[in-house]
């Protein structure tokens, strides 16, 4: 099994912050969000390799925080090309181009590298490895209609079955959002290169989801635990607060 960290956004919602730094090198809580999501990959024993797409801005940076990494030897960084959030190629795209690249052939699990959260990644694999008709997503109840106007929303049935998902949502139909977090058998891995060529909205993963839950099949797993969106500048404070609060106590 291999995964796939999509970190070629420009997070222009975050600037200055990210003008000469990506997101997902962003300290919260004194460490890297990157390190934080690289820690929940590698407790997979399944996972061989780990893909990191990236854009041509960030591409160096990577590289250095790669030679520090004690998880080098099984981490490669993707450069996708692009230098500004104008010429950007999309989250959807920018899985696409991984795949060929790296000629990915196995299960693959894709994280968003903008987000932190406090499950296991084992207990969404072991929900979604039972499930291999069909694209599993992690889901998290925001429980706030409002608030869900600024994620992808979803609607699922009693046995997990994704039957409606919208991307920002001006009338969201549920609280329960898609924080970033896929796994596709390999067997739907083509399912992206399809929906690239049939479709323009390549920029949010949720848009190729929603496609999905129509042309095959989308589970969703809900976990409970804490989870942040590092969507703006108050968002990404707040993480930072309560994960140093997280780091004392754990000390």
């Amino acid at each position: 099994m291999k995964a796939l960290i999509l970190a070629a956004g420009y997070a222009v919602r975050l600037q200055p912050l990210t003008l000469h730094t990506s997101k997902s090198l962003l300290v919260v809580g004194g460490r890297k969000i990157i390190d934080r999501i690289i820690d929940k990959i590698t407790a997979l024993p399944e996972i061989s390799q780990i893909h990191i797409i990236t854009n041509a801005r960030f591409f160096s940076a990577f590289r250095e925080w790669l030679g520090q990494s004690p998880h080098k030897d099984m981490i490669s960084v993707i450069n996708d090309g692009t230098l500004n959030n104008d010429t950007r190629l999309g989250a959807i795209k920018d899985m696409e181009l991984a795949i060929k690249k790296k000629a990915i052939a196995d299960d693959l699990l894709v994280v968003a590298g903008d987000n932190l959260f406090d499950f296991e990644l084992a207990k969404f694999l072991d929900f979604a490895v039972a499930k291999p008709d069909g694209v599993s997503v992690a889901l998290y109840d925001i429980e706030d209609l409002e608030n869900a106007k600024n994620f992808g929303v979803v609607k699922a049935d009693n046995n997990n079955i994704v039957v409606d998902f919208e991307e920002k949502p001006q009338d969201p139909k549920s609280t329960l959002i898609s924080t970033g977090i896929y796994y596709f058998p390999k067997e739907k891995l083509p399912f992206i290169k399809e929906y690239v060529k049939m479709q323009n909205k390549l920029d949010a993963p949720g848009n190729c989801i929603s496609w999905l839950s129509k042309a095959g099949r989308v589970y969703g797993f809900v976990f409970t635990e804490d989870w942040y969106d590092i969507g703006s500048t108050e968002s990404y404070k707040r993480a930072d607060r309560e994960y140093l609060k997280k780091e004392r106590k754990g000390s």
